[in-house]
């Protein structure tokens, strides 16, 4: 069986690379199993069917639909205003609120594409207006798009704390640290950048023209900024399960949506509730299938193998901990990384387990280095999106962005994964071991 399950991975690699959509990839690497391999298929498809029944996964198609009601709501748009108010003046500043405000939204939404789609076509525009070079700015939104997938509530988190059986609040706290680090990093590294660009400035403020403007500003984007207290303040204090706070957040997007900003129509409500549920049925597919062949390969013991072979080639942590980063950076430039948590969390738990390396930690390790595939090329389907928005080519955004990556990224996957702390400081706090 074991030449069966390779059998299987060189089909899904085969489907991948040919550009088949991501669900028939791994029901093509099943029907080889079962054709193949006569491996018995009904069991794993009724337990398939039961395990998407799980309560937890209701949070997924509930925060996608409130990361398109806020696209499309005046949301995130009176946000970004909000945070303008404070550095927009500044040189470089412009690109900064893009950092932050995709953060912002990453705490809303949960979603790495919701930050391109709500903040891209607002701002893009807005930085080549002010000079920024528009290949940059669209290469800076993208890569701060990442956030949403760090920022909790997060959808990869989700997943990862469902397959692993580890607390999804837990492994929420995990990822919050490296993401506001890897905010401060593309801010950092923006302001280094905005040096090289002929940017026009606004006047700076008197402290009361700044005063005056930052609460004009602050009391138009208090409904959006309530959100993220009453998602994150109710997950964390306790009254609001994940899905719970989701439910919470298309509640509370609706009337804000119709009602304050006005933002939303019906003919846009429903766009983007059709939108919603076209990317939420290709997610429950592909997480159908996933699991099944991710449970195959558990049950044949395949796990236990790569422990044992990755074994046979060192049992220095250290170095076992570099071969599972560069692992993982591959599998997200090929496939998205709820994917890659469902396919790869099983078969590398026990491995980390064995290394000294518990779920909340090897969470962080797994999201941060997954969520890179998002504007890392092949697969990539933040950046090609963003493209799209920002009107570009993508072989002029791969450059910039690839400069994000090794300047301001990776120094945070590797201390994600050699310094424990980063990660663990904040579960250890709300009493997580």
């Amino acid at each position: 069986m074991v030449e069966v399950a390779l059998l299987s991975v060189g089909v899904l690699v085969i489907l991948l690379t040919l550009g088949v959509p991501l669900p028939w990839c791994f029901g093509g690497a099943l029907m080889a199993m079962y054709f193949i391999g006569d491996t018995i298929m009904k069991g794993n498809i009724l337990w398939g069917m039961q395990q998407l029944g799980n309560p937890v996964l209701l949070a997924i198609p509930l925060f996608v639909l409130a990361g398109t009601i806020m696209s499309e709501s005046g949301i995130a748009a009176s946000l970004l205003r909000f945070v303008s108010a404070f550095i927009g003046h500044i040189r470089g500043g412009l690109g900064v609120v893009a950092a932050v405000s995709c953060a912002v939204i990453g705490a809303i939404s949960g979603s790495g594409l919701t930050g391109i789609a709500a903040i891209g076509p607002l701002l893009i525009p807005e930085m080549e207006k002010r000079g920024y070079p528009r290949a940059y700015a669209t290469a800076l939104i993208a890569n701060s798009s990442i956030l949403g997938l760090l920022i909790p509530p997060s959808v990869t988190m989700i997943v990862y704390g469902w397959v692993t059986d580890t607390s999804i609040l837990a492994c929420f706290l995990a990822t919050l640290g490296p993401g506001l680090l890897i905010m401060l990093n593309f801010s950092i590294v923006n302001l280094v950048m905005a040096r090289k660009f002929p940017l026009v400035l606004d006047d700076k403020p008197s402290f009361s023209e700044l005063t005056s403007e930052v609460t004009r500003r602050g009391i138009h984007a208090f409904p959006a900024l309530l959100m993220p207290i009453i998602i994150l303040g109710g997950i964390y204090g306790g009254v609001m399960t994940p899905t719970e706070a989701a439910a919470v957040a298309v509640i509370y997007s609706v009337p804000v949506g119709f009602l304050i900003y006005k933002g939303l129509r019906l003919s846009n409500f429903l766009a983007a509730g059709k939108e919603a549920a076209t990317a939420v049925g290709a997610i429950m597919v592909m997480i159908l299938f996933s699991m099944i062949l991710s449970q195959m390969f558990v049950l044949e013991g395949i796990p236990q193998k790569l422990v044992g072979a990755i074994f046979g080639i060192t049992e220095d942590p250290s170095i076992l901990l570099v071969m599972i980063i560069v692992l993982l950076i591959l599998v997200g430039m090929v496939v998205n990384d709820v994917t890659a948590i469902i396919l790869i969390a099983p078969l590398l738990l026990p491995l980390m387990g064995a290394i000294g390396v518990n779920p909340v930690h090897f969470a962080a390790i797994m999201g941060v280095t997954t969520a890179m595939g998002g504007v890392t090329p092949p697969y990539a389907s933040i950046l090609y999106l963003g493209a799209r928005i920002g009107n570009v080519k993508v072989t002029a955004v791969i450059p910039p962005a690839m400069l994000l990556i090794a300047v301001g990224y990776m120094p945070v996957v590797i201390l994600t994964a050699f310094w424990p702390d980063l990660s663990l400081w904040l579960p250890r706090l709300f009493g997580y071991q």
